[in-house]
């Protein structure tokens, strides 16, 4: 239930027919991990903090730079070498004292974000490196969960929400990890990021729906399913979440 405090706090919001007060409630007992505190992590854990996001989690094991700042908007000058889930969190708590915020300083590998993903409801795929954005579909996908992809160069940007059972996933479309990474740093002007990592959170709805027809199905009821002839299935994902969890298995 929402207090007095959140009630006036998120008035725009309730005012929509689309979220109204059940919707709130839901976004205040909703759970979501942002992987990357960078360009697209910033605008995403900002926005989503402030909509009334219950609990957010924020994990990266960078430190905060000066070429940083021109687009990550959570970190500041003062906090210049400062780990990025820290300084994020610390921006997060002083904008919503009434979202609950868990850093993870530190970079995430497969077993790690196997045991993390399970304490969320969505993740938030704001990493930088294309190895680690493959690394979060597998797993998302093994684990059931929904994600929201997104990428970033120059003046161009793209966005992709997977949700299990409802479409392709990252793998589907893009295939295999390249030989070649991304070079490192991608030239991009700090709007881009903004937009793109703006549209990453707003996205969190059809997460939420995927969550709470589960949530539905399993108090007995049957939620609203897209049938499975409208949209392509996820193929390759499932096929890689199915040999990552073998080759764990045999080591």
């Amino acid at each position: 239930m929402l207090t007095p405090q959140e009630q006036e706090r998120y008035t725009r919001q309730i005012m929509m027919p689309e979220i109204g007060e059940t919707g709130q409630e839901r976004l205040k007992n909703s759970r979501v991990l942002v992987i990357g505190a960078g360009g697209l992590g910033s605008p995403a854990a900002y926005y989503l903090a402030a909509a009334g996001v219950g609990t957010i989690g924020i994990a990266d094991g960078d430190r905060v730079e000066p070429s940083n700042l021109q687009r990550q908007i959570l970190h500041q000058e003062s906090r210049l070498g400062q780990n990025k889930a820290d300084s994020a969190a610390q921006t997060l708590h002083g904008l919503n004292s009434h979202v609950d915020v868990k850093a993870y300083p530190c970079f995430l590998d497969v077993p790690a974000l196997e045991k993390l993903v399970q304490e969320y409801d969505m993740v938030i795929d704001a990493a930088d490196q294309l190895k680690n954005k493959f690394m979060i579909n597998d797993v998302c996908v093994a684990a059931g969960k929904p994600f929201v992809h997104g990428g970033i160069t120059g003046f161009s940007g793209q966005v992709m929400t997977y949700v299990p059972g409802k479409g392709p996933c990252y793998r589907c479309i893009f295939g295999d990890i390249p030989a070649g990474d991304a070079p490192a740093p991608i030239p991009v002007i700090g709007v881009t990021a903004g937009i793109i990592g703006t549209i990453q959170a707003d996205s969190l709805s059809a997460g939420q729906r995927h969550t709470a027809h589960r949530k539905a199905a399993g108090a007995g009821r049957q939620p609203d399913a897209v049938p499975d002839s409208a949209v392509p299935s996820c193929f390759r994902g499932v096929s890689a979440a199915q040999e990552m969890i073998q080759t764990k298995g045999a080591t």
